[in-house]
């Protein structure tokens, strides 16, 4: 069977989340690099892909996916189903919770101080200080019950790692290269869980490709 295609630039957090649950699952892929800069998202063939101009996207065979989180469930479903709890009723159920809690609470939220403090910086944007104390704000009110939770257990769904925890990563690698990273350091937990995901051989492959100042 052929591996599986990714397009998109590995620099991504949103293509982050996608790679490193192909890398869980050991599935077979590779990279199909594009230039955001050339606009190659916005090409006639890639809108074929995605409609919305949008990556990654994966190709499965005949399949066609968007969106990461989509993707991140399709191939973990399809390799590694246990990192979903597939089958116990209530761990699905707890998965699902925090991949809602990122998708809601925690993503806009780093994505706005990354914005302005890695990413603006990159090509020239001046930094909106407000937009970034507003974030941090929230992410301190979002904090504690990450903190809560992992004092209860070593990752989001449980003692072992899920989908949950590998869908944190691409935003929290950013957001860990800013000025601001010593915010997770006043809650222990999510610092240990954290550092746990940090040595996983996943992260660290996928890391290698995504340079702390985006560039």
């Amino acid at each position: 069977m052929a591996p599986m295609k990714v397009y998109g630039w590995a620099v991504s957090p949103w293509m982050a989340r996608a790679l490193v649950c192909l890398e869980e699952a050991g599935a077979e892929y590779e990279i199909v690099p594009m230039s955001r800069c050339g606009g190659d998202h916005r090409r006639p063939d890639h809108l074929a892909r995605n409609p919305f101009g949008e990556i990654p996207v994966l190709e499965d065979g005949d399949l066609t996916l968007y969106e990461s989180r989509a993707i991140a469930r399709y191939v973990l479903r399809k390799h590694r189903p246990e990192l979903l709890k597939e089958g116990d009723l209530e761990g699905s159920a707890m998965v699902d919770v925090w991949m809602e809690v990122e998708a809601h609470h925690m993503e806009a939220t780093l994505w706005t101080i990354i914005r302005n403090c890695i990413t603006g910086p990159y090509v020239g944007r001046p930094r909106d200080q407000s937009a970034v104390d507003e974030s941090l704000a929230k992410l301190r009110a979002v904090l504690p019950a990450y903190e809560a939770r992992l004092s209860a257990c070593r990752y989001l769904a449980g003692d072992e790692v899920t989908a949950a925890d590998l869908c944190h990563f691409g935003f929290m690698r950013y957001f860990m290269a800013t000025e601001y990273a010593d915010v997770v350091d006043e809650y222990p937990h999510v610092r240990a869980w954290w550092d746990a995901l940090l040595a996983r051989p996943s992260v660290k492959k996928v890391i290698a490709g995504m340079p702390p100042d985006f560039g």
